[in-house]
């Protein structure tokens, strides 16, 4: 595993997740080996495949079981160095925008969870000149987390469009909009539906929305845990009436092969 810096200067957005690179590497969900399958399917060779926006590697890992060679970049080198090594992932130091002197080598390019942190159209000049002609874009995510308990989903609407409301960044437009409202200049590929762990407890629960950006964003300006604003009504609504476990969210994506014009 190699981990080099990138010559960019590029500033990309907060880094708010390698604050708790730990946590986010154990309490965000681990990707199924079947949206990997996938993916190879749709890629025209098994040579290269670029993870950019890699985190902690959770998608470089899962690619590097179907791909002789895997790229993995991230700006944040507290997240990169909790990455797994691998001998066939090489991971880098670099912003999405960063120019890496890929030219027409990249059988798939993959974001989980990240291409709304990017600069949009900076990012698509870089993915079109690194894809081979016949290379695909896949960018996937998940949307705010539900349980199908009607109280227990109240405290999280709560969580989320009261307590931290102040604090989401203009990229949770997107995410929130499951990625239907994403800029996409590539021709469309026909996606299924993949489902992700996200926990068997509550506590499983609360560990994951401690990783989502404006709740870092909160503790870090107001010093405090906005979980503690929830927790004893959390645990009333959780009694009343427990969601099924273990909770699934699905993962929205948007798929695309390379536009030659």
């Amino acid at each position: 595993m190699k981990k080099n810096a990138s010559t960019s200067t590029s500033v990309g957005p907060t880094l708010v997740f390698g604050q708790d690179p730990e946590s986010y590497f154990t309490f965000r969900p681990q990707y199924p080996d079947a949206l990997f399958l996938w993916l190879r399917s749709l890629a025209p060779s098994d040579a290269l495949a670029w993870d950019c926006g890699t985190g902690s590697g959770q998608a470089a890992m899962g690619l590097a079981k179907h791909f002789q060679r895997v790229l993995a970049t991230d700006l944040d080198p507290r997240q990169l160095d909790r990455a797994p090594a691998q001998p066939n992932i090489d991971y880098r130091l670099a912003a999405a925008e960063a120019e890496l002197g890929l030219e027409g080598e990249v059988d798939l390019i993959a974001c989980a969870c990240s291409i709304h942190w990017f600069d949009l159209a900076r990012f698509y000049e870089k993915a079109k000149r690194a894809l081979k002609p016949q290379g695909v874009l896949v960018a996937w995510t998940y949307d705010w987390p539900y349980t199908g308990s009607k109280p227990v989903d109240a405290i999280l609407t709560k969580l989320k469009d009261v307590i931290l409301e102040p604090f989401w960044d203009e990229a949770s437009t997107y995410y929130f909009g499951r990625y239907e409202n994403l800029p996409f200049p590539f021709a469309p590929i026909a996606c299924p539906r993949f489902f992700v762990p996200i926990a068997d407890s509550k506590e499983d629960l609360r560990r994951f929305l401690g990783t989502w950006s404006a709740l870092k964003k909160y503790q870090s300006r107001e010093k405090a845990d906005p979980l503690a604003a929830i927790a004893e009504e959390l645990d009333a609504a959780w009694r009343l009436a427990p969601p099924a476990l273990p909770l699934n969210v699905p993962l929205y994506m948007r798929a695309g092969a390379r536009n030659l014009d």
